[in-house]
């Protein structure tokens, strides 16, 4: 096959595009440029797609004998993830940046390319399994990318590989070790990308500007504090609320919900952010059809951690989500990611955008 490995200048792109040259495949690296204004270097482990990582792209390209190119999707990645990122903080949603990339960026613009061009698939370095079309966990439980993939259609899984997904990644390392690639031992950026000082209030507080509004007790009404724009806060944050001191009985205090219309943000007790029901729109179903009927599985709302045992139903195009068991900091804008138990390895049923949730038992 003609394979285009996405090369993020990291350990494990690298890797991936390595073990699709030695399955015997046609393969092209190409580096992807989504900064307007990339920086020299990167600090540390925060942050990527800076001209460094393009650097240890090509040179980890250049050991592996295969044709290197950087391909401009700035302009793209800011209207689909960075604005979108914007708009979704000042409406009082909590977006996951690095999903929205794969399905909008590297699984749709890119793929579509690359399509385009000949190639058959796209190769990069997630966590995760595809076996037959059907997308699994990790081997790496604690690598596991498979919540930040869970947004992609049948199709575009069908045209998808991940090469590292069935090793851990303490492996992962020694093997580019032992293939030469100097990113053997390079740290994992963990921000968003487009934000590599780390400060996301910053960030947005810059681009939307003050909105002041009120932060309000959840059960009295109270006001406690004022604040300069909902999109400084998220569901279940506890610190930097700006109230004034500790509460009257001593308990913490988190933002149980958001209003951007009034811009008021509710604080309560912990008790306040249980979930029991979650409805979703933006279904997508990785087998390209929605189940029958109700479906027992795993929903997973944070790209670490937030799992529960539910029971979940199409409707219309959304998705109804029962919990078995309260979830607690589950905010509009995450994902709701199903999975389906297996002996083989948890498999991906679908993904949903989360529009609402519900607290009543």
């Amino acid at each position: 096959m003609r394979v285009l490995a996405a090369m993020s200048g990291g350990v494990d792109s690298a890797v991936a595009a390595a073990r699709a040259v030695a399955a015997g495949h046609d393969v092209v690296g190409v580096h992807l440029a989504l900064s307007q204004a990339p920086g020299t270097l990167r600090t540390g482990s925060r942050g990527c797609c800076s001209r460094e990582d393009a650097g240890d792209a090509r040179r980890a390209a250049d050991v592996l004998g295969i044709p290197f190119y950087v391909w401009d999707f700035a302009d793209r990645f800011k209207a689909e993830v960075i604005d979108d990122f914007i708009e979704s903080y000042a409406n009082g949603q909590t977006p996951n940046p690095c999903l929205r990339c794969n399905e909008k960026i590297k699984f749709a613009a890119l793929a579509d390319r690359a399509i385009a061009l000949g190639f058959d698939a796209v190769a990069t370095g997630h966590y995760a399994r595809l076996q037959g079309g059907v997308l699994r966990r990790a081997v790496d439980a604690e690598k596991d990318q498979s919540y930040v993939l869970g947004v992609l259609s049948a199709q575009q899984l069908s045209r998808a590989m991940f090469p590292v997904g069935d090793t851990p990644k303490e492996q992962i390392r020694a093997e580019a070790a032992a293939r030469g690639l100097a990113v053997a031992n390079k740290p994992d950026s963990h921000d968003i990308c487009f934000i590599p000082s780390g400060d996301t209030r910053a960030f947005l507080g810059a681009r939307i500007g003050v909105r002041a509004g009120a932060v309000v007790d959840a059960e009295t009404g109270t006001v406690l504090a004022e604040h300069e724009g909902v999109h400084g806060f998220t569901i279940g944050q506890r610190k930097g609320l700006g109230l004034p001191g500790p509460a009257r009985d001593g308990k913490p205090r988190y933002v149980t919900d958001i209003d951007p219309e009034t811009a008021t943000v509710r604080v309560g007790t912990a008790d306040r952010l249980q979930v029991w029901a979650i409805q979703a729109d933006r279904a997508i179903w990785t087998s390209g059809a929605a189940p029958g009927g109700p479906v027992e599985c795993v929903v997973q709302v944070r790209a670490h951690g937030g799992t529960a045992e539910a029971v979940a139903e199409a409707v219309d195009d959304g998705i109804v989500i029962r919990l078995r068991e309260p979830l607690t900091g589950v905010a509009r804008g995450q994902a709701a990611v199903l999975y389906l138990p297996d002996p083989d390895g948890d498999v991906v049923l679908g993904s949903g955008t989360i529009a609402d949730t519900d607290h009543r038992r």
